[in-house]
């Protein structure tokens, strides 16, 4: 990976963890944790994607949406470990 494709790497994932804190409300990390979240569900969707060898085009749509899942699902497993302490 080249400094350009880290830079987007973490650009879409901020945005994913941004629009992630949006959709599952009340279960996001404020916005500082959601962007970390976000980087973090970029690399699961990225790979959850990949193994359902599912593709979305786009220079700048496909890696945001692909983001955005990992980064919710990220959420929906973090809130679930949360409730139960």
């Amino acid at each position: 990976m080249d400094l350009e494709q880290i830079l987007i790497f973490l650009v879409v994932g901020i945005v994913a963890g941004w629009l992630a804190g949006l959709i599952i409300k009340g279960g996001g990390f404020g916005i500082l944790g959601n962007m970390i979240i976000g980087i973090i569900g970029a690399a699961l969707g990225g790979w959850l994607f990949d193994v359902l060898d599912i593709s979305i085009g786009g220079r700048w749509l496909g890696p945001i949406v692909t983001a955005t899942v990992g980064a919710v699902l990220l959420l929906l497993a973090l809130g679930l470990v949360r409730k139960k302490k």
